[in-house]
């Protein structure tokens, strides 16, 4: 398939990518910068100079397409529900601009939450419909053209997508670690996350190109949940630092924007789409990755 990629020099698109290409896919990669578009390019894959904020180059982009695997999002949390909206016009510019063809739209969105005390799985529906919700109800727009000739699909990917090199969620955990001088955890450290590594995830995102039906929710977990206390403790002796509690009240003074996040129970079963794509997550755990030095940081 000749395969247009939005996101394709980010942290997972370039795993994504580069699976792609190795199975035999052509890849035309969204480019914001020279440096991007290098470093498709470096790769064989062909630079679709644009943004986000061009709606129009999208659909042309995605007209042009086989397929479409959105996995770019702007993450301005200055403006997150403008960042909402503009997710919201440009994924339904591309979809209309799929709608009766018959190719895939898969599109990047998270877990389903709400389902504390239990594992969240494919079945749970998105609460977020609108261009003024969560990601501008992106996943519940994309699935909806299920039914006009899109082949859509919702690629949940677990909080933490893990490996070497990766600056999301641990990292930003690891740095507030150094910082406070203990790797903490919210309450009694019970909530979990769910973790995938990054290659991992992007052989789950090609066999999903390949073969997930329409309006399907596919689950990138490979641990569908690790206790809080696990990860603080992982990071604490891998800076040689102890592990405390912080008290819920506190979790914001503490860890900022991400301790809202960090108390929350994200916990999933990726057992489906194991099991209807023929995928068998084979890569390091968070905890191995965190011991390894994946979250190393400058001295």
């Amino acid at each position: 398939m000749r395969v247009f990629v939005t996101g394709a020099s980010g942290w997972i698109g370039s795993a994504v990518t580069d699976e792609l290409l190795a199975h035999g896919h052509k890849v035309v990669g969204l480019a914001r910068s020279d440096e991007a578009a290098a470093a498709l390019e470096a790769k064989d894959a062909t630079a679709h100079r644009g943004s986000l904020d061009d709606p129009d180059s999208l659909a042309s982009a995605a007209g042009a397409a086989d397929g479409v695997i959105h996995l770019a999002f702007k993450h301005d949390f200055s403006d997150y529900v403008g960042a909402g909206r503009s997710e919201h016009t440009a994924v339904k510019r591309m979809l209309d601009a799929l709608e009766g063809s018959d190719r895939p739209f898969l599109l990047a969105s998270g877990l389903a939450l709400g389902a504390t005390g239990r594992l969240s799985t494919e079945d749970d529906a998105s609460p977020f419909h609108g261009a003024d919700s969560m990601r501008g109800g992106s996943e519940n727009l994309a699935l909806s053209y299920a039914g006009r000739g899109v082949r859509a699909v919702a690629l949940r990917f677990s909080p933490t997508v893990h490996g070497m090199g990766d600056h999301g969620f641990t990292a930003v955990l690891t740095q507030i670690a150094k910082e406070r001088g203990a790797a903490g955890y919210v309450g009694d450290g019970s909530t979990r996350w769910a973790a995938v590594h990054r290659s991992d995830a992007a052989r789950m995102v090609r066999l999903a190109l390949e073969k997930a039906p329409a309006g399907s929710r596919m689950h990138a977990v490979a641990e569908s949940g690790i206790p809080s206390r696990d990860i603080a403790a992982a990071i604490g002796d891998y800076l040689g630092l102890p592990t405390v509690s912080v008290a819920p009240e506190d979790a914001e003074a503490h860890f900022g924007w991400i301790g809202r996040f960090f108390g929350m129970d994200v916990a999933s079963s990726s057992a489906r789409t194991q099991e209807l794509l023929g995928w068998t997550p084979t890569g390091p755990t968070l905890l191995e990755d965190i011991a390894a030095g994946a979250y190393a940081l400058p001295q």
